[in-house]
């Protein structure tokens, strides 16, 4: 059975403090592994959690603040030292190559993998595999910053009772699903629509365009809500996102599960941020998220 999980690394914004690391969070998604954000110590995390690197199979990294970053270095060379054998591609905004060349080859090491470089430089599709599509949508931050959206494609799920009137049973049905027709009866005929899995990852960032398009419709949204609904000037001002917001936009998108991530050390009570997102009327399935903790995705509602 297939495993889509998001694994929680790290959730604190700016600086790391006694119970939360700088950010990190590895998305499992049918063998495939990716680490988004892998701020400092997310190598050490990785091993708390029980992420391999061999687990790792693309790195998306939404902008070049530290917290976001810094841990590239020694995750690059993890993937190195452990000699996993599939290549790594990495995406990050174009406009910050140069921090990335220095985060790569911040040290000496033995380059024994094919880390593949596709730096985003606008919105759009990076990458299509048979499982997911992984897109690129742009945010508002004083520094360039992209969020990051995974879909899977939608399939068809045979109706049991439309089959039973056709007469199509035992390895027909194979046979029908392969062929898309058999006997004058067309697959879409005895199958529905079944919508594929979404999930965002949206941080840094103001409330803008790119958000609500990353957030439409996802299963799961993780999203930074650094401030609380009383410093929303604050917010707006750095460029980041409250709790209240955060959830306005889950109710507005339909979303179905929410995680609130990158907090601000002036909070002490993270149990504040839950109870701001609930009024601001998300009544969906919410985490506020904590180091090492594991997420599975929603079922599929068909």
């Amino acid at each position: 059975m297939s495993v889509r999980e998001l694994v929680v690394l790290g959730t604190a914004s700016q600086v790391p403090t006694r119970h939360r690391n700088h950010n990190g969070y590895v998305l499992l998604w049918d063998g495939q592994g990716i680490l988004f954000d892998p701020g400092e110590g997310t190598q050490r995390q990785m091993l708390r959690a029980g992420v391999a690197a061999h687990d790792l199979h693309r790195i998306c990294v939404t902008h070049f603040h530290g917290d976001h970053s810094l841990g590239l270095a020694g995750v690059i060379q993890r993937i190195n030292l452990d000699r996993v054998p599939h290549d790594v591609t990495a995406h990050f905004p174009r406009s910050g190559q140069h921090f990335f060349d220095r985060l790569r080859y911040a040290t000496a090491y033995r380059e024994t993998v094919s880390l593949v470089e596709e730096p985003v430089s606008e919105s759009g599709q990076l990458a299509a595999t048979p499982s997911f599509a992984l897109d690129a949508v742009k945010l508002s931050h004083p520094v360039e910053s992209f969020g990051y959206r995974v879909t899977e494609p939608d399939g068809r799920r045979i109706l049991p009772e439309l089959l039973a009137e056709r007469g199509i049973a035992g390895p027909d049905v194979g046979r029908l699903q392969r062929e898309g027709s058999l006997r004058g009866v067309t697959l879409d005929e005895v199958s529905a629509v079944r919508r594929g899995q979404r999930f965002a990852f949206v941080m840094d960032t103001r409330l803008c365009d790119g958000v609500h398009a990353l957030a439409d419709g996802c299963d799961m949204l993780v999203i930074e809500s650094t401030f609380l609904d009383e410093d929303e000037q604050l917010a707006l001002d750095h460029g980041h996102l409250t709790a209240g917001q955060a959830a306005r936009v889950a109710v507005e998108s339909g979303v179905r599960h929410l995680v609130l991530t990158h907090f601000s050390q002036r909070y002490p009570d993270p149990g504040v941020f839950e109870q701001q997102a609930r009024d601001a009327g998300f009544d969906g399935e919410l985490t506020v998220a904590k180091d090492l903790l594991r997420v599975p995705l929603p079922k599929r509602t068909t």
